[in-house]
């Protein structure tokens, strides 16, 4: 069955005139005609100077509220999207116009249970442990100068200048530059020439700038830089001891098993985390791959825009516009929106596939569960409850979420 629909309805007699009469009050509001007072000039004078033509927008506009109205009381369709509108003719007698009303579409899924997808089992190994100890010990090393030569992972405090073919070239030099052996912050082979040198050494470096550099004047050319060394610097890892633990601060944790143990279940809560989300990508995967549903152009559409719109907001948050981005990137928006499109279908697939098998399972929300969702989701985000159901628009937007989870929660039980 199509999920589109074409409604013609035709306006004439006395509700058009009307609507001609509002549109003429509006508009003699506007126009100063010689010869009368502003907003004066009589009905004749001013069709005879604008037109009829000019009171049919705004006339147009004033009935079409009550008869869109009219045609969702009369049809009985729920559109999903605004409707289209077409005036397929219009003159002083009446208009006709034509709405093309987009409704659910048909969603067949023929198995969303028994599928065998598997989850995988949280592992976390002794060397992932000791990785993250020495992690933290990274964090809480003391840089102390270092009397012998560079090795990876010092720091070297470097005066150096850049020439090409003995002429120097901009932002090529920098001087008391602490520079991290290992941090691939210069070019390939800069850092590596180094290696070896101690405070007080200098050396010229010959390299040659990769192809991909983004300067036109340096990529792919041979240069050398003079180099300095005026201090190297060493990281020194604190001993795994009582002020360790009191420099870390983590609650109950006074020894290296006790650490041990508090970050294996931290490691174990992160990856349970995301074998969750993989379990659940790959379930709603193995659904969709089940399921049959023809999706309208214009809800497409509407859901690229709300993307759009996502991601315009988190651009802004970096101080960026979307503009910018698309300059950026040298993209079009019509480039971004076909980048975005399947992201969309597969969005609204998942929701509509969602929606049916809640239908099918009879899944729903109490008032009670609706209100006590509210108030721990309010909780957790530091909110009024007025302010969370306002952020998720609405009552029914709260429930509905809760609606979703359910299911998905019946997914993961029986797949």
């Amino acid at each position: 069955m199509s999920n589109k629909h074409v409604v013609v309805k035709k306006v004439d007699g006395d509700a058009w005139k009307e609507a001609l009469n509002k549109s003429f009050e509006k508009n003699v509001k506007k126009v100063k005609v010689d010869g009368f007072r502003e907003g004066k000039c009589p009905r004749n004078i001013f069709e005879k100077k604008y037109g009829v033509e000019s009171l049919y927008n705004d006339a147009v506009d004033m009935i079409l509220p009550n008869l869109y109205s009219e045609v969702l009381t009369e049809s009985k369709l729920v559109p999903v999207v605004q409707p289209s509108i077409d005036i397929k003719s219009i003159d002083k007698n009446g208009v006709e116009i034509e709405f093309t009303i987009i409704t659910e579409p048909e969603v067949k899924i023929k198995k969303y249970t028994g599928l065998g997808v598997k989850r995988e089992k949280a592992k976390v190994s002794a060397e992932e442990v000791e990785t993250e100890i020495n992690r933290l010990r990274e964090q809480y090393a003391e840089i102390e100068i270092k009397e012998g030569k560079i090795k990876k992972g010092d720091t070297a405090v470097i005066d150096f200048e850049g020439f090409k073919d003995g002429v120097a070239f901009d932002g090529g030099k920098g001087e008391n530059y602490p520079l991290e052996i290992g941090s691939n912050t210069f070019i390939p082979g800069f850092e590596d020439a180094l290696i070896g040198l101690k405070t007080g050494d200098k050396k010229d470096i010959n390299l040659t700038f990769p192809e991909d550099y983004p300067s036109e004047e340096l990529k792919g050319q041979a240069v050398v830089f003079k180099v300095t060394v005026h201090e190297v610097k060493t990281r020194k890892l604190p001993e795994i001891n009582e002020e360790f633990f009191d420099d870390i601060g983590i609650e109950n944790v006074n020894s290296l098993e006790e650490l041990k143990k508090h970050i294996k279940k931290d490691l174990t809560e992160q990856k349970e985390k995301s074998i969750d989300n993989k379990f659940i990508d790959e379930i709603l995967e193995a659904v969709r791959k089940e399921t049959t549903i023809d999706i309208p152009d214009e809800l497409v559409h509407e859901e690229i825009h709300r993307m759009l719109d996502t991601y315009d907001q988190r651009l802004h948050m970096q101080g960026l516009s979307l503009d910018q981005y698309l300059q950026f990137s040298k993209k079009s928006i019509d480039d971004l929106e076909e980048e975005l499109k399947p992201e969309a279908e597969k969005n609204i697939t998942y929701r509509y596939m969602m929606e049916e098998i809640a239908k099918k399972e009879k899944i729903d929300v109490t008032d009670k569960e609706r209100e006590e969702e509210t108030e721990r989701l309010a909780k957790m985000y530091q909110m009024t409850k007025e302010e969370l159901v306002k952020a998720f628009g609405g009552k029914d937007m709260v429930g509905y979420d809760l609606k979703m989870r359910k299911a998905l929660e019946f997914l993961k039980e029986n797949n």
